[in-house]
């Protein structure tokens, strides 16, 4: 189930939400930290995160699924928001060279059907970077943030996601150990945030896993219905071993008799 685009730009704007966005876009360029040349596409709401790429990347997109709704941003320059179907993206194969995904493959129906969408259009060896709520974390249980919405993630779940539609993992971060509550304390804690990662990083908020894509995919052997009529075994019995026919006695004394006749 989507947001609408709405609720996800009244959070943003909101206190918590500002202070949420400037921890997502540390890690984010963290992880990375250089885009110069490179073509980058945001999936669902992505814009709070993509503001420091635009000068420095050679092309930004930012693609937002219908069922969520879009806004049009930048503001002050030519928008670079479309509405797509999540599983049809209007780009040639391999035209992208990263991915950034917030919020939307917690929402999504069909989470191996949009990861397989953003490997065809993907250059080899292009990366993935998945935000997503961990579903061992505090925040997932509060519904005052975008969050705490949709299906969240532990990290093995989202590691056999990743490998099964034909990425392979290469890092995760984690983000966001401060409760999701509106006080100034809580919030600007950089040393809480420093020491959950360390020590805590099964109870963040979310999971930022990079994935670059396979070159050679892994497609599922499916089975073959075979047409042939099926035959049913008919069990036949072995032939018997002959046997030895038994000389009674009587029979001994004949033969010998015939034997002595013989001779004289």
């Amino acid at each position: 189930m989507y947001l609408d685009a709405v609720d996800l730009k009244q959070f943003y704007q909101s206190r918590l939400g500002r202070q949420t966005r400037a921890k997502l876009r540390g890690k984010i360029r963290h992880i990375w930290p250089n885009v110069k040349g490179d073509r980058v596409l945001g999936l669902g709401y992505p814009t709070p995160f993509l503001g420091s790429m635009l000068n420095e990347a050679e092309r930004v997109l930012a693609f937002m699924p219908a069922s969520q709704g879009v806004f049009r941003w930048p503001y002050e320059k030519a928008s670079i928001t479309t509405l797509i179907h999540e599983n049809k993206f209007p780009l040639p194969d391999s035209s992208i060279d990263r991915v950034l995904l917030t919020h939307i493959l917690e929402a999504t129906d069909n989470p191996r059907d949009l990861l397989a969408e953003i490997w065809r259009i993907l250059t080899p060896g292009g990366k993935i970077l998945i935000v997503v709520p961990n579903r061992s974390g505090l925040w997932v249980r509060l519904e005052n943030t975008p969050f705490g919405y949709g299906r969240p993630f532990s990290h093995g779940q989202l590691t056999d996601l990743v490998r099964i539609t034909g990425f392979s993992p290469t890092g995760w971060i984690s983000a966001l150990h401060t409760p999701p509550i509106e006080r100034r304390s809580f919030l600007t804690s950089r040393w809480v945030e420093t020491m959950g990662e360390r020590f805590f990083s099964r109870l963040s908020g979310v999971f930022l896993m990079e994935a670059n894509k396979e070159l050679y995919k892994s497609l599922p052997l499916k089975q073959k219905k075979s047409f042939a009529p099926a035959f049913k075994p008919i069990w036949v019995p072995s032939p018997a071993a002959p046997t030895t026919p038994k000389i009674s006695p009587s029979m001994d004394l004949k033969f010998e008799t015939l034997t002595q006749k013989a001779q004289k």
